[in-house]
């Protein structure tokens, strides 16, 4: 349990490509054309020649059966862009060697490791900022039809997608919901993704599509304020600070939907511990949602559980006379 050489030395093994360069016969470890140390090299394939990665053949190294799983073409995009050094959650695994920082003074390690936080490095960085794109797609995409079909939306006319990132949420979620128009406030160049994704859908015309922060002021009037895997990424300041300008946005009899993982329920231990790492998040509890939200004045309505890993909290505003007036600064 305490050995780290498996697990980097998978991440190196996708990094470098070399279940893709294996493939077939295989090759020798001087026929790779990579730019690293040969005989390093041999050292990271003997290893993964005991896990059943590769095997020695004729030619050298090639992959075995089950190392095919780590292909390009083997239908894991979301491992590979989880165990890629050079994508954004591969990146963002490596600050848990400073797991003990985190635990001492409750923040994020990722500024530690690499002097800015996660959302500075990806605007940093186009690479890290597609992948970053790309896997959030991918968490999300089994789930759809669920997540479309699991809660009444036809209820809402407009629902405004906070941080939706490419659309594919909000387009499954029009999709099944012919009445139903929607709004995505995300940064370029994502929102430009997410405007393709639309146009692709046919949902052109029952969408728009804005580009800006959740930390500055949202389209305002609309139905419902929906923030999909948004909050866990944030520590509780920053988190007000959303979830004010979700209120201050909405409609008089509006709400917020809240879905992700919530503590307790649906959020294991080691997502936990990542959000802690890498964002100085965290996986909520519904008492914690209801406390977060309340300086708002939003009420908690309902909780529904819409996925295995996800549930649904409707946050609905009080009237204003029944507020608390305190709001976090």
């Amino acid at each position: 349990m305490a050995g780290l050489a498996t697990p980097m030395a998978l991440r190196v093994a996708v990094t470098l490509g070399l279940p893709d360069l294996l493939r077939g016969d295989g090759a020798a470890v001087g026929d790779l054309g990579l730019d690293v140390d040969p005989v390093a090299l041999e050292l990271l394939l003997d290893h993964l020649v005991s896990l059943g990665i590769v095997e020695r053949g004729g030619a050298g190294f090639r992959t075995t059966d089950f190392g095919a799983h780590l292909c390009a073409d083997a239908g894991n995009d979301l491992t590979r862009l989880l165990l890629d050094l050079d994508s954004a959650g591969g990146r963002a695994e490596l600050a848990f060697v400073e797991l003990a920082h985190s635990i001492a003074t409750g923040q994020a390690a990722y500024p530690r490791r690499y002097g800015q936080d996660f959302w500075a490095d990806l605007a940093a960085n186009p690479r890290l900022r597609e992948s970053f794109d790309q896997q959030m797609i991918h968490r999300a995409r089994e789930q759809l039809p669920r997540i479309a079909a699991g809660f009444d939306w036809a209820r809402f006319a407009t629902v405004v997608d906070v941080g939706g990132g490419r659309g594919t949420v909000l387009a499954a979620t029009l999709a099944a919901h012919p009445g139903l128009r929607g709004h995505l406030v995300d940064l370029e160049p994502t929102v430009t993704e997410a405007r393709r994704t639309f146009e692709a859908r046919d949902l052109g015309e029952r969408t728009q599509v804005t580009a800006g922060s959740f930390f500055d002021p949202l389209p305002a009037g609309a139905d419902a304020y929906l923030l999909f895997d948004i909050l866990h990424d944030w520590d509780d300041q920053h988190a007000h600070r959303i979830l004010a300008r979700c209120a201050e946005a909405a409609a008089p009899d509006g709400c917020v939907l809240v879905v992700e993982p919530v503590g307790g329920r649906h959020a294991d231990s080691a997502i936990n511990l990542a959000m802690l790492v890498i964002f100085g998040g965290r996986e909520r509890r519904v008492e914690e949602f209801r406390a977060l939200a309340a300086p708002h004045g939003l009420s908690l309505e309902t909780v529904t559980e819409l996925t295995e890993q996800r549930c649904l909290l409707e946050f609905r505003l009080k009237p204003p006379r029944a507020r608390d007036a305190a709001t976090p600064q």
